[in-house]
């Protein structure tokens, strides 16, 4: 009996952790669940029950600041040390209108202040603070016919706003002369085309890239954002305006063993430097949008392709919380 324990003990100390993992830590999702009651009075998708979802995060001194769409006229935004325990901060941003959703925040380290590139009723805005947690001072309309938006600075310092232009759900980027100015033409990347983006009806939508080793991955999600069907693939490119092509093995992440509707993915470092996406899933089969944030970690393997496990009620290893990152590192 001692042989057969030690032998146990041994192969459970040689056991790989996840990707991302700290020794001795262990989270389960949902990491962060809030439900706000909508006025029946209004259009779909804007009735009902709306779960917190299309979660943004950003790393700033130390801490971690997350925006998600919340009561559809505002963002809210939340605060952990870990990615794991969030805490309600602040209301950063207020509009006049009904039909707000899907926000990004992006640190300029030129200027040092944060914008917030909101979408509203169809269209994209830009707002400004001069911290994470503080209100966010309306721009004005930035895009017209677009949701979605999500702003990357490349290496040598080049900034490109991916959003979805729609309602016809075609993935598209606009090359910036800075976080607020527009330089040249926008140039559409993908569109519907996979039998996955068009559950329902054809949907591709919440860009995200990430820069591996010279190629650029566009993270995006597809299908009805309110079923179960949602899901997440990515397309390369050698160039942040294209070509890109799509992943052959699509959707990467999808719904199965409890999970429901995994998609709109931001990506994040934890503080050893190590991927994890941020997302929401749906609380079950039913259709609507009663969504909860989660968190799982992503990975490049040897030949660059990306992987990806959602997880549900499941202990994992959790992030690591040691070290610090630098302000580059803020996001991918």
């Amino acid at each position: 009996m001692d042989r057969i324990l030690r032998i146990g003990l041994l192969f459970l100390l040689f056991l790989p952790l996840s990707p991302g993992a700290e020794p001795g830590r262990t989270y389960s999702n949902p990491v962060l669940v809030e439900t706000y009651a909508i006025s029946r009075s209004k259009p779909a998708p804007y009735s009902g029950t709306l779960g917190i979802g299309d979660p943004a995060v950003i790393y700033h001194k130390g801490t971690y600041y997350l925006y998600p769409t919340g009561d559809n006229h505002s963002y809210d935004v939340y605060v952990s040390g870990d990615l794991v325990r969030w805490t309600k901060g602040p209301k950063v941003f207020q509009s006049s209108e009904t039909g707000v959703w899907a926000p990004d925040v992006f640190f300029c380290t030129d200027d040092k202040m944060f914008y917030l590139y909101y979408t509203v009723n169809g269209r994209i805005g830009v707002a400004a603070a001069d911290r994470p947690d503080g209100v966010f001072r309306d721009l004005g309309t930035l895009i017209s016919s677009a949701i979605d938006a999500h702003l990357f600075r490349d290496d040598g310092g080049s900034y490109y706003l991916y959003y979805t232009r729609y309602p016809e759900f075609a993935i598209v980027v606009q090359p910036m002369d800075s976080p607020v100015q527009k330089k040249g033409a926008p140039v559409q990347l993908i569109s519907p085309s996979d039998a996955w983006e068009m559950k329902d009806r054809p949907v591709i939508e919440a860009p995200w890239v990430i820069k591996h080793q010279g190629v650029y991955y566009l993270v995006y999600s597809g299908g009805s954002a309110d079923s179960e069907h949602y899901a997440i693939g990515y397309a390369t490119a050698p160039h942040p305006t294209g070509p890109f092509t799509k992943y052959r093995g699509n959707p990467v992440i999808r719904k199965g063993n409890g999970i429901f509707g995994p998609g709109h993915v931001s990506v994040i470092q934890d503080k050893a430097g190590k991927l994890w996406m941020v997302y929401h899933q749906q609380k079950n089969a039913t259709r609507g949008w009663n969504r909860i944030i989660c968190i799982d970690p992503i990975w490049f393997d040897t030949k660059g392709i990306l992987h990806g496990e959602a997880s549900r009620a499941t202990p994992r290893p959790a992030p690591v919380t040691d070290g610090k990152l630098t302000e580059p590192g803020q996001r991918h």
